[in-house]
């Protein structure tokens, strides 16, 4: 039964009744909600549950920047920079992030900050009766689930490589021998790595445990706590990187590469190459589709409006991946290393360049702590939107789903660790490996559908419906949102989502 108790000061009317449930509404007043033993306050049409909130602005700001901000933007934005020709690949990777990502990014946002609640109940919340929208929030936490399962083992990668920097294992490796032979020596130390099933369960189980036992803590006094610390110190980091960066030999002409645009080297490449490729990676970088950003902005308050905290949030994830450009770059010409190494710059070409530079191992121990913080601060983003929903659905305590979520991420991590040794010869989806398969799934599928079905939902009146969407946005102080780009919105921007669709599954 949803029972309703209308205060106002005019009269109320009943608007519904069906299957049982009678809900009273009033015009321009509050209205007092319990559904299944959850408390709502409606002000107009939004709801809001008495939940746990984030303590501060800038603790959901770090947060929301942290889940976005990840191995993508330290390992594949330099690398794809590099492929498809640099400050031109930029120029339109800026543009699109703004034209898709940041309107993507208010969408999941307004659906979290609106009903307060995980995925699948938001949507329950704010659908209308007999939809079926929520549907796809079960998409959405499976996407969490397999995304952790290889996101994980990453993480742990990147653990690793700081202790093998930290301990001087690179030091002296590769003396004496030729660029050839030193590129092998230095490859034979990831190919140990990933051909141990014990050392990469290790650091896998180290990140599962670490992130369940942040969240575990809860919003205020573990998520948000330990991302500002995390988040600040990557800043620092960040900087003190960039700054030793800009010190050697090759500085200057890898920031020309970088920041100065060449039309003719991206005519070289093929301007249509280098303009899909930009649009694949803006569109990616922000975490958006899987409901990663959605238990966020259940969490956060109605005091600024959404286009603008997605501003910020893009502007964080952004200057990141902007400052790993101006860390790897100037590198990369320094000691002769193609900028279009692929995904082996990480892992082959960089610990390379660290063994020729002075002080070598401190800026490689450095470089991995970077990277362990940036990927680490993404795991325990999405380790609440898998937690969330076992409370919200269930009543558990926060303490009971975080063991749950625990159990569940360490045996579901496993495959990813062994296919890349004793299950390396399993294949999936085409020929792929495990941990292929899993990114596969959700950068190409879950992702691009993900986004769009939140953007047919705000937008579409099938679904929220715009209205409601924009009220929502444009709540609180800060930039607003024009009811001018409701044609934008609805026509032009599926299609651009969809192009991306069908060339991830193509």
């Amino acid at each position: 039964m949803i029972c309703a108790i209308g205060l106002g000061l005019m009269a109320f009317y009943l608007t519904e009744i069906s299957a049982g449930a009678i809900i009273l509404r009033v015009r321009y007043a509050l209205t007092l909600y319990r559904v299944n033993q959850i408390y709502f306050v409606q002000e107009g049409n939004n709801r809001f549950m008495k939940r746990e909130n984030f303590g501060s602005r800038l603790g959901f700001i770090l947060v929301s920047a942290g889940c976005a901000i990840g191995i993508g933007n330290v390992w594949k934005f330099p690398y794809i920079t590099g492929e498809n020709g640099g400050a031109v690949f930029v120029f339109f990777y800026l543009l699109f992030l703004a034209i898709m990502g940041i309107p993507v990014l208010t969408m999941e946002l307004a659906v979290g900050r609106a009903s307060r609640q995980s995925i699948v109940k938001a949507y329950q919340a704010l659908e209308k009766p007999g939809s079926k929208w929520h549907i796809h929030g079960w998409f959405c936490i499976i996407g969490c689930y397999i995304l952790m399962m290889y996101y994980t083992s990453v993480s742990g990668w990147m653990m690793d490589y700081f202790i093998k920097f930290a301990r001087g294992e690179f030091s002296g490796l590769g003396t004496g021998l030729d660029k050839a032979a030193e590129t092998e020596a230095v490859k034979a130390v990831y190919d140990r790595m990933m051909a141990n099933p014990k050392e990469l369960t290790l650091f896998m189980a180290v990140t599962v445990i670490a992130g369940i036992l942040v969240c575990s803590f809860g919003i205020q006094k573990g998520l948000e706590r330990i991302s500002k610390w995390m988040m600040l110190c990557l800043l620092v980091l960040l900087l003190v990187l960039v700054v030793n960066s800009f010190t050697l030999s090759g500085a200057k002409k890898g920031l020309a590469f970088y920041l100065l645009p060449d039309l003719a080297r991206a005519k070289k490449i093929g301007f249509g190459k280098v303009i899909t490729a930009a649009m694949n990676q803006s569109f990616f970088t922000l975490s958006i589709g899987i409901s990663s950003m959605e238990i966020l902005g259940s969490y956060m308050s109605r005091d600024f409006t959404l286009g603008g905290e997605a501003v910020r949030i893009c502007a964080l994830d952004t200057l990141v991946a902007i400052s790993a450009g101006l860390i790897i770059f100037p590198a990369c010409f320094s000691y002769g290393v193609e900028p279009a190494a692929g995904p082996s710059l990480i892992f082959v070409t960089l610990p390379q360049i660290f063994l020729h530079m002075p002080g070598g191992r401190l800026w490689g121990t450095l470089f991995f702590l970077f990277m362990t913080f940036a990927s680490f601060s993404t795991v325990i983003a999405v380790f609440e939107n898998l937690i969330a929903p076992f409370i919200d659905h269930l009543g558990w305590s926060r303490v009971k789903s975080s063991a749950l979520n625990l159990v569940i991420l360490l045996v579901g991590s496993l495959p990813c660790v062994f296919g890349s040794n004793i299950w390396k010869n399993v294949r999936l989806l085409g020929g792929r490996g495990i941990m292929d398969a899993e990114d596969f799934l959700v950068s190409n599928l879950l992702l691009p559908v993900g986004s769009l079905i939140f953007l047919l939902f705000c937008v579409t009146k099938w679904g929220w419906g715009f209205d409601h969407y924009l009220g929502e946005a444009n709540t609180g102080e800060g930039l607003k949102l024009s009811p001018a780009l409701k044609g934008y919105f609805r026509y032009v921007l599926p299609v651009l989502i969809l192009f991306i669709l069908i060339q991830g599954l193509v």
